[in-house]
């Protein structure tokens, strides 16, 4: 019985530190997204023309 809860004190402690390092990670900018912006300028005026040809 006895190993039933440590082995719950531990599984808390990982999930416990899981949750820690993501929310570091969230909080210190790792998710966040630099490619796409640049990206959508790309395809931006390709999506404008279309819209004016559909107004013609």
């Amino acid at each position: 019985m006895s190993v039933i809860f440590i082995l719950i004190l531990i599984s808390m402690v990982v999930g416990g530190s899981f949750l820690g390092l993501f929310i570091w990670a969230s909080r210190s900018g790792q998710f966040d997204d630099t490619v796409t912006p640049s990206i959508r300028m790309l395809f931006d005026d390709q999506k404008r023309r279309r819209q004016n040809e559909k107004l013609k």
